[in-house]
């Protein structure tokens, strides 16, 4: 009677588990996602140019790739709760120390040192909740629902996306960039607060088979740092990144230099394009669940995120022949960027539920950290590449990029597994 008490316990709160891995993932996503759409405002405030503006952004996810396999390792070893909290709580100081000493005011403009070493410890000090959260939902899901699951935590990565492209770009413009290092301290307290109310471990010590839910699952397979399976995903995951956080950390800058979209233009069209890769998330995910057809469904992405990066190329190509980019022609390349922007964003849920999976729950941890490192590489990499690129050769030659790197991250995802019918001759 008692087991089945804590069974129907842990059904009805895993939701709330689930809900604190959301809230933390999008309270550090609208950091390191909504930071950017402030990037033209950020370059006149603190009087960057490109390639400096490149460095600050970039430096924001070099921190979370050093810092994602330590947590990872950490959240595995000591669980998911003390992580969670230790990481909320630091990245919130972190933030509020930005508010009060590395915000331009009348008289002062920090140093570029000062913000990219503020940006740095925000990025190692974040990278605490990708690991802790995702191991918390493997925990608490069974397998036919943890890639729906999983694609609502991934959900808060676009979720925190869009909250600050809404609101950053307005704060930075009218109230200043302390307002905005204040806002984002403020989400990550909130979400402090109920982690600490919410989570923790399930009542359950075992799997319940019927059901599918929590419980300490067992070891199985070679160690995660030492699985080729696991490295290769880990690799596709990280190469398709470097499209993606090109759109988010200089379509900004795309939209107003090429485009010249104004300020409210570009508000709306990075936020129609986060709300847009939260539903096909959450989609992706139920669906994959039901269809069991996770590794087939990542390659169908991944194509699909070559042949829209190209068809962005091309149109970008045609609009910079022309003597001067119409109200029609502007218009097709937002929507063209806000669908590009929607298709790379896809995929992730899934690609992360197959990859705690394989590594199994008790492993996530560690297997979500070794993601998230390749991933903030590219964070890291991705607005450092952009201005060199964009100087070699032009627009067009950035968004083609996207797509070769989509084509060579097809060649790491795991092929389906096909099964062999075996027939008998009577």
């Amino acid at each position: 009677m008692s087991q089945s008490r804590d069974l129907s316990n842990n059904r009805r709160h895993r939701w709330k588990v689930l809900g604190v891995g959301v809230a933390a993932n999008a309270s550090f996503s609208a950091a390191f996602s909504g930071i950017p759409t402030s990037a033209v405002l950020m370059r006149s405030s603190y009087h960057l140019g490109n390639s400096e503006l490149g460095l600050v952004l970039g430096l924001m996810g070099l921190g979370i790739a050093i810092s994602e396999l330590p947590w990872g390792l950490l959240t595995d070893r000591w669980g998911d709760r003390p992580v969670l909290l230790t990481g909320l709580a630091s990245t919130a100081t972190a933030l509020a120390l930005m508010a009060l000493f590395v915000a331009p005011v009348a008289g002062y403009i920090p140093g570029l040192p000062l913000l990219a070493a503020g940006l740095l410890l925000v990025g190692l000090l974040g990278g605490s909740v990708n690991g802790s959260s995702g191991r918390a939902v493997m925990t608490w899901f069974g397998e036919n629902e943890r890639g729906m699951a999983m694609s609502i935590r991934q959900t808060a990565v676009p979720l925190g996306g869009a909250i600050g492209a809404l609101i950053l770009p307005s704060l930075a413009a009218h109230l200043g960039f302390a307002a905005v290092y204040g806002v984002l301290a403020l989400f990550c307290m909130v979400t402090l607060f109920f982690t600490w109310l919410w989570l923790h471990e399930p009542a359950t010590a075992t799997i319940n088979k019927t059901s599918g839910h929590a419980g300490k699952p067992p070891l199985t397979g070679p160690a995660p740092l030492k699985d080729r399976q696991l490295w290769s995903i880990v690799v596709a995951i990280g190469v398709l990144c470097a499209p993606q956080f090109a759109i988010l950390s200089f379509g900004t800058v795309f939209l107003h230099d090429f485009s010249h979209a104004g300020i409210a233009v570009i508000t709306a069209s990075m936020a129609t394009l986060q709300v847009g890769a939260m539903i096909i998330r959450v989609w992706s995910g139920r669906w994959t669940d039901r269809n069991r057809n996770r590794r087939e469904f990542l390659r169908f992405c991944t194509i699909s995120v070559a042949g829209a990066f190209a068809a962005l190329a091309a149109l970008v190509a045609v609009a910079g022949q022309l003597p001067t980019v119409s109200p029609l022609m502007a218009l097709l390349l937002i929507a063209m960027l806000v669908i590009t922007g929607i298709c790379v964003s896809a995929w992730h849920g899934v690609a992360y539920t197959e990859l705690a999976t394989i590594a199994g729950a008790r492993n996530a941890g560690t297997a979500l950290g070794m993601a998230n490192t390749s991933v903030f590489v590219m964070c890291f990499l991705t607005p450092l590449a952009i201005p060199h690129i964009l100087t070699l050769t032009s627009w067009p030659g950035v968004w083609l990029l996207g797509s070769v790197l989509a084509i060579i991250a097809l060649q790491f995802f795991p092929k389906p597994v096909q099964t062999t019918l075996v027939c008998q001759t009577v």
